[in-house]
């Protein structure tokens, strides 16, 4: 099976899997939405008539917090009590956590009128009288409850003879002042309660008795406590969906068989997107493995696959470096070996045919012949396991004045045969360096700084901290390197002379190892010449290394 058909299959997998399981939620919620409004309509009456009875007792709606909190806990459901004017006195999901969201409310409520409606005999005598004697009760009645209330004391409600409730205060030895000022804030004056009683008589005036004056009085009554009296108010229980709704399956499958449609598409698009530029790669590392290195990818984009397209094209220009690094190196190598090899195969048939007599001045000659291609072949060896990263360093803290010195000793011989000074300037700096291979960088600019200057001149070797630096320069009085050359100067095999004498010598390898080895130290190296005046080698290595001394 191909990796697109793979493919297909496990996202078809996933989209299956996931429109299941978005079904069995869906369902799943539905039933639980209408279990919750069945149980919210089960639960009505208890909570409407608790509230109903609260406000009856209380006389206001303060302090109805706890008691919806206990009702919520009695019947799980969300309770939403809003006053008639719009005001919510409680909210159980705010309650509980402010900072939650809060859920959609449901469709299960309730009506609570906690205001009494006065009943008046039929056709008794002073209707009005006794009205308003029920309105004085009760608004005083209502202000004693409220008050009592405020201050966490129960009222006492007895029922009216007209259906309007009577309080009075209960006996409470801890808090005998509070009871009193309650009942004194209650009272009503008789100048409001004989304004009322004119108030009534005069709008509902009749001819003679009967029912519409009953009513009449009814509606004054109510009208009249409306300033006291606790508030209708409206309770909402449940969240969720309204109760009784039936789940449609129709639109549920639709909207499934949509969503695998969707799957499949994308998953198509998908596959596409990312296997044509797979089959492009691997055609591109086919014909890279037949051996074209000019092999490349276009590359598109910035995701994985554009990644991955980067990276082989890295990869194809470095195969294609070393494999030219490789090409050089191998004529390079023939180069340098073809003219000192004939000269050794010529002086050899010489030898044999009888033409030249054996002498110590000719072995002498073909050994210091010898032991030129000996150094060039280790140089070579050096230079690539340099070039390798396999070149083995043993680094430790390395006083770099020491070194220098160090070095001077050893080429002051060859200095004061040459008719050269050899001079060494330098303050202490530590450097974390493998100390061999740097006296091997020292000794090779050295080394060619001799080589370039003639008797009576000048070398000279300076060594300063400048920041987090140890800057060494080699400087020469010799004859300097021309302009147009010294782009070329750590080239392989590049040499000031390109004839190869006895006393110039070299291999045309050094300043190529020493740039490698102060590479792999985080250091660096550069040159500055002048024709006929001298050349300065600058070395950059760090002071304070990477790596701590072990």
């Amino acid at each position: 099976m191909s990796f697109r058909f793979r493919v297909l299959a496990l996202v078809m997998l996933v989209a299956v899997s996931a429109t299941a399981a978005t079904l069995w939620l869906v369902f799943r919620q539905a039933s639980r939405q209408i279990d919750e409004s069945d149980a919210a309509a089960a639960s009505l009456d208890q909570v409407t008539t608790a509230l109903t009875d609260y406000g009856h007792r209380h006389g206001t709606w303060e302090g109805v917090r706890d008691l919806v909190m206990r009702l919520n806990a009695q019947t799980g459901q969300r309770i939403h009590l809003v006053a008639e004017s719009g005001w919510v006195l409680v909210d159980t999901d705010r309650e509980h956590d402010p900072a939650q969201a809060v859920r959609e409310l449901g469709t299960v409520y309730g009506y609570i009128n906690p205001r009494p409606v006065l009943d008046l005999p039929r056709g008794g005598d002073d209707l009005a009288g006794i009205t308003a004697k029920e309105l004085y009760g009760y608004r005083a009645g209502v202000r004693l409850a409220a008050c009592l209330t405020r201050h966490g004391i129960e009222p006492i409600l007895k029922p009216g003879q007209y259906g309007v409730p009577e309080y009075e205060a209960p006996a409470v030895p801890r808090a005998p002042m509070v009871v009193r000022n309650c009942t004194d804030q209650a009272r009503e004056s008789e100048q409001a309660t004989r304004a009322d009683l004119d108030d009534i008589s005069t709008a509902c005036a009749q001819t003679g008795p009967g029912e519409p004056s009953n009513q009449c009085l009814a509606a004054a009554f109510s009208a009249r406590i409306d300033e006291v009296a606790p508030q209708p108010a409206r309770v909402v229980l449940g969240v969720g969906e309204p109760g009784g709704r039936s789940l449609v399956i129709g639109p549920l499958l639709a909207a499934a068989a949509g969503v695998a449609a969707v799957a499949f598409i994308a998953t198509a698009l998908l596959s596409h997107r990312v296997l044509r530029p797979i089959g492009i790669l691997t055609a591109a590392s086919q014909r890279l493995g037949r051996g074209d290195l000019t092999s490349r990818v276009p590359v598109r984009g910035n995701d994985e696959i554009a990644v991955l397209a980067r990276s082989f094209n890295r990869m194809a220009d470095s195969l294609q470096r070393g494999e030219e690094r490789q090409r050089r190196l191998v004529a390079d190598v023939a180069h340098e070996l073809r003219t000192p090899l004939a000269n050794l195969r010529g002086y050899l048939e010489a030898l044999s045919d009888g033409v030249i007599e054996p002498d110590p001045e000719l072995f002498a000659s073909l050994h210091e012949e010898a032991v030129l291609q000996q150094r060039i072949v280790d140089d070579l060896q050096d230079l690539a396991l340099a070039e390798a990263g396999s070149l083995a360093y043993h680094r430790a803290t390395v006083d770099l004045a020491e070194l220098l010195e160090t070095c001077r000793t050893a080429h002051r011989a060859s200095a004061d045969a040459a008719g050269v000074a050899l001079t060494v300037s330098a303050e202490p700096v530590p450097v974390y360096a493998d100390p061999d291979r740097l006296r091997q960088v020292v000794g090779n600019l050295i080394t060619n700084a001799l080589r370039a200057t003639g008797q009576g001149g000048q070398v000279t070797i300076t060594l300063r901290r400048e920041g987090d630096s140890a800057v060494v320069r080699v400087a020469d009085t010799g004859s300097g390197i021309a302009a147009d050359a010294l782009p070329y100067v750590f080239d392989r095999f590049w040499r000031s002379d390109s004839a190869r004498g006895r006393e110039t010598g070299g291999s045309g390898l050094g300043l190529a190892i020493v740039r490698q080895i102060l590479t792999d130290h985080g250091g660096s190296i550069r040159v500055a010449s002048e024709l006929r005046v001298g050349t300065t080698f600058t070395i950059t290595l760090p002071v304070r290394p990477d790596q701590p001394e072990r």
